[in-house]
């Protein structure tokens, strides 16, 4: 899938995006990205979604309202509303799609959920059944493949990090000194089950008790060892050919959030995949700005990568970002409409600081507090120097 479309669909009136290799949703808080990403793993993994609830008893047929309910959450069917065009690749997806029709199974997207913290919640991966029916599946899913992959795809290990076999050397140790501070993870016995615990200073320091960076950032660690390493029967990475991430900075210093964003390239370089990312962290389209610039200035770009993100040439995962300009980020903005207060998508890639359209120029917003800090600092500095 290289463009998806959705108009009149729950707060949504129009959003189309096209795809890059990294394409980065921006946009305030129930600006309907969440809605639109879940929305394409539905049109694209229909098969498997219905496979997953049915292999957990749910009784679905073909009742569209129960798919509808099962997959966004309890009472969330009305969303699909009689006027609802959903568009992938030109072709349109209806609502008498939904019901399975084919024998494919696999599943093409990988989601990480924004309510990640809430598949490790008391320090171990809650399988599918724990969770109500005002759960979405994508934190269903996502929560019993942690669970499975713990389980089963990491060999006999109860150490979940630092981990040689999962990550390249650079972006371990760059967790280690942003996230972790040479701290240990590892599973230990608690009453019965095992938990994720952090190991530092002789003590054994249980979940709830870590910082908010670490409990936030672990679930998306193992989604990272999921997708990266040696071939796991449990987690077949091949299979999948776009990642969501929402949210990913959650907790996180900014220099932890560029461990992750290095981490993304990781994946979009080796694994081939495309990554789709909805942030609320300026750091990430700082990124991308500065890679447009790159990109079109071809002059020294690569050193000027390594320098950025403090990796020396000489080192084995500069290799990584070989041909990297070559791909293509794409960044949209998700606004609500100040008429009628539903959702429309902005293609705000250039990321043109100097651009007259405001939403372009100040990043969907990202920037425009920066911006006026600085103005307002430089008039009032020029009329006290006067």
């Amino acid at each position: 899938m290289d463009r998806f479309s959705i108009k009149n669909f729950g707060p949504i009136e129009d959003v189309s995006l096209k795809l890059g290799d990294l394409t980065i949703l921006v946009g305030p808080q129930a600006s309907g990205k969440s809605i639109a990403l879940e929305t394409m793993k539905l049109v694209v993994d229909r098969d498997s979604v219905i496979d997953t609830l049915e292999r957990y008893n749910y009784i679905i047929g073909h009742d569209t309202n129960k798919i509808l309910d099962m997959f966004y959450g309890e009472g969330m069917s009305c969303i699909w509303k009689t006027n609802t065009e959903i568009l992938s690749d030109g072709k349109t997806f209806l609502r008498s799609s939904l019901p399975k029709n084919s024998s494919g199974t696999d599943e093409a997207f990988f989601y990480v959920p924004a309510q990640r913290i809430l598949s490790i919640s008391d320090g171990r991966a809650k399988n599918f059944m724990e969770f109500d029916n005002s759960s979405p599946y994508v934190l269903r899913t996502f929560s019993e493949t942690l669970r499975l992959f713990m389980q089963h795809g990491l060999g006999r290990t109860d150490i979940l990090f630092p981990m040689k076999t999962r990550l390249k050397s650079l972006l371990r140790q760059s967790f280690n000194d942003s996230i972790f501070h040479d701290a240990q993870v590892a599973m230990e016995d608690r009453y019965g089950q095992k938990k994720m615990v952090l190991r530092t200073d002789s003590l054994s320091i249980p979940f709830m008790s870590w910082s908010a960076g670490q409990k936030e950032f672990m679930p998306l660690l193992l989604a990272f060892y999921c997708l990266s390493g040696p071939p796991s029967k449990v987690v077949k990475k091949e299979k999948y050919k776009y990642v969501v991430i929402e949210e990913p900075e959650m907790g996180l210093h900014p220099k932890a959030i560029i461990s992750i964003i290095l981490q993304i390239l990781e994946l979009i370089q080796t694994g081939g995949y495309k990554i789709i990312v909805s942030t609320h962290s300026p750091v990430f389209l700082e990124f991308a700005w500065a890679f447009n610039l790159l990109k079109e200035s071809q002059r020294n770009q690569y050193a000027a990568l390594y320098e950025m993100f403090g990796i020396p040439e000489s080192s084995p995962v500069s290799n990584m970002l070989n041909g990297l300009f070559r791909k293509q980020i794409q960044t949209y903005y998700f606004k609500r409409s100040d008429k009628n207060g539903k959702v429309m998508s902005y293609d705000i890639s250039s990321l043109d600081v100097n651009n007259a359209d405001s939403v372009v120029s100040e990043w969907g917003g990202l920037s425009a507090f920066s911006t006026k800090v600085s103005d307002v600092v430089s008039r009032y500095m020029a009329d006290y120097e006067d």
